[in-house]
């Protein structure tokens, strides 16, 4: 008994220690932390339950049965983070470089099954140099086994993936279909093709950070959510979105407990200039409405055109969705529809009420966007809204333009309350581009052109660049004094909270992908 007792013990030893002590050196040495060292900062201390620590790889070929490594290369295993059971798998670089195997594909699948099974979400720790070529097409079939996991879990559990060293190949397709993507900078890449095989066919010179490093993902393809400085940060933003989440699609949110008796925002009445062509910064209208540094921007350098985001009012998790006036003047794009659609549906299947604050003058005119498919990636946004079953509030600061206007979470498509500021301008175009429309004989054959233009753009701004015709008409349920935005939407939220609505009987809508 003592015998089997000490061999185990030893078993366990060396699977703790994965590829060794010379390669967690190399690993510490290019400013990574281990897959344990990894998974012991993100769980609660002592709350780690691992599985499969003692399975080994099954391939005799190119001889690999001399090079056994216990947990092949992966660790799998439960734990809590502030107290919230989570399913978790860290892949460590230290064991073949955290290539995939077959055996190391099945604890992946089997912890992610146990995820869903048991309802609470599934975090990887991606740090792989991809698939195990010695094993060939089962280290395939160990991928396609993955991916269809993640689509199995989509919408059922919150799925996290961070990238924190290489992931390449059919390894990227993983974390692609997983809720959130975490990278981090210059130590973590992620592309289909690396650089050796993109200068082949296309003879670029490129690096794999110019090709797929952090920045590449977070603000050109958007592949990327949140990037992090170092390990211990994307580990700690894995913490705190998870806060803003629920366990599964069956569950809210956690509500916070908070204090109330700052609901009037004074800040809020000076943030809208006098020149309605002026811009400001609508982190500034976020900032006046929700709990104190509360706000998580998501997709941060991705379209900054549109803000996203989680947050908190009342000490209700809300997903925001916002024009930003700062960059194209808050227009949507390709880019912009895409990262809001996206949001808001994940939002929606783990019932995370949207709260949408609305400056657009329209959609961005120009052959680029009309080629690059305006009209179907517009309609992304337009498909995921109305899709939308959760509670939807929205509070139109400025303008509101055109077919825009319609797409912002209006009345027309199922919100359920909207709220206008004195400074919202609804209409089917600007002041200017409709007189010039409207106007244009009287305009023309006008002895001063320019000033009949104006006279005729103040005539049009006089009775639409203001909320009063929505509101008589019922598209607008309230119009509200900035300073009031905190208190109304809070009440707003609460009314909502158990908001029911019956989808219509069919196997699933057809989103214009």
């Amino acid at each position: 008994m003592s015998t089997n007792k000490y061999d185990i013990n030893e078993k366990i030893k060396q699977a703790k220690l994965g590829g060794g002590e010379e390669r967690i050196k190399k690993q510490h040495a290019k400013k990574k932390l281990t897959a344990r060292e990894r998974v012991e900062y993100l769980l609660d201390e002592g709350s780690f339950e691992e599985s499969g620590m003692l399975v080994t790889h099954r391939t005799t070929d190119f001889g690999m049965d001399k090079q056994i490594y216990y947990g092949d290369g992966v660790v799998t295993g439960f734990g809590q983070i502030n107290g919230r059971l989570v399913c978790i798998y860290a892949q460590d670089f230290t064991v073949f470089g955290g290539a995939l195997s077959e055996t190391h594909a099945e604890k992946i699948c089997k912890i992610m099954d146990h995820a869903v099974k048991i309802g609470v979400p599934i975090i990887g720790l991606n740090d792989s140099g991809g698939a195990r070529i010695q094993e060939g097409v089962r280290s395939l079939g160990g991928y396609a086994d993955i991916f269809y996991r993640n689509v199995q879990a989509s919408g059922v559990v919150p799925q996290i993936s961070a990238i924190m060293g290489p992931c390449a190949g059919g390894a990227v397709y993983s974390p692609a279909m997983t809720d959130f993507t975490i990278m981090v900078q210059d130590t973590s890449y992620m592309f289909v093709t690396g650089p050796h095989v993109v200068k082949t066919v296309t003879n670029e010179d490129i690096t794999a950070e110019e090709l797929g490093g952090a920045s590449a993902h977070s603000s050109k393809s958007g592949v990327t959510h949140l990037t992090a400085f170092n390990d211990i940060e994307c580990l700690e933003n894995i913490k705190t979105l998870l806060s803003y989440l629920p366990q599964s699609f069956k569950s809210k949110p956690k509500k916070l407990e908070v204090e109330f008796g700052d609901e009037l925002r004074p800040e809020l009445e000076d943030i809208i200039p006098d020149n309605a062509n002026k811009p400001y910064d609508m982190h500034d209208v976020i900032d006046g409405i929700i709990d104190r540094d509360s706000f998580f921007e998501i997709h941060k350098d991705y379209a900054d055109n549109i803000l996203v985001g989680f947050s908190r009012i009342g000490g209700r998790s809300v997903g925001i969705v916002a024009n930003q006036p700062m960059s194209l003047a808050g227009v949507l794009d390709v880019d912009a529809s895409k990262k809001a659609a996206r949001f808001v549906r994940f939002c929606d299947a783990f019932n995370i009420p949207l709260l949408v604050l609305v400056d657009v003058p329209g959609f961005l005119p120009g052959t680029d966007q009309e080629w690059n498919g305006i009209i179907l990636h517009g309609a992304k946004l337009l498909y995921a809204l109305s899709e939308a079953t959760v509670p939807r509030i929205t509070l139109i600061t400025r303008k509101a333009y055109g077919g825009a206007y319609d797409v912002m979470n209006s009345k027309h498509i199922g919100a359920d309350f909207n709220y206008a500021w004195p400074t919202a301008e609804i209409a089917v175009m600007g002041a200017k581009g409709a007189s010039e429309i409207i106007f244009r004989k009287e305009i023309k054959s006008a002895e001063n052109p320019e000033d009949k233009l104006a006279e005729k753009e103040k005539e049009y701004a006089d009775m639409f660049a203001n909320p009063m015709r929505a509101a008589q008409r019922g598209f607008i349920d309230e119009v509200i004094m900035p300073k009031d935005s905190r208190r109304k939407l809070i009440k707003a939220f609460a009314t909502f909270e158990h908001k029911s609505v019956k989808a219509p009987e069919r196997k699933h809508g057809n989103i214009p992908l």
